[in-house]
């Protein structure tokens, strides 16, 4: 199975995320997507592949989100994408893409549903223990 993270390594979640695909036996393409961000038009496959909008991409937490107005409603798709491309770290993570899909993994057990043969269980960083098929 072809499992690609787009990762920042200073997100927890995204550690999490990775953790587990490595847990399940992937040995997945790691893209740090902050040095290598995607092109503008990988990202739009990218939100195609996930079925969601940009603005359902965007982080506002540590990033100039506030400083650019993206919250404004009269911002089109194509204004955020810009945004994005612009400021990688305006692009959620982490985002994941298998052969069963793509997802952006938030919280981080999202990424079993992508994956061949899911670990039952894992127990993240803080401690907190998620189990699938969720129970």
């Amino acid at each position: 199975m072809s499992v690609t993270i787009y990762h920042n390594p200073n997100c927890g979640t995204s550690r999490n995320t990775l953790a587990i695909i490595k847990a399940s036996g992937e040995t997945p393409e790691v893209i740090h997507y902050l040095e290598t961000p995607p092109s503008r038009e990988r990202l739009v496959a990218l939100l195609a592949l996930m079925n969601i909008s940009p603005r359902e991409l965007l982080r506002r937490k540590g990033t100039p989100y506030d400083e650019l107005n993206l919250d404004d409603p009269s911002l089109n798709d194509d204004q955020l994408i810009n945004a994005m491309v612009d400021h990688p770290i305006l692009i959620n993570r982490p985002i994941v893409v298998t052969n069963r899909g793509a997802r952006l993994c938030r919280p981080s057990e999202q990424v079993l549903g992508l994956l061949e043969q899911p670990i039952p269980q894992f127990t993240k960083e803080d401690g907190e223990t998620v189990y699938y098929p969720a129970r």
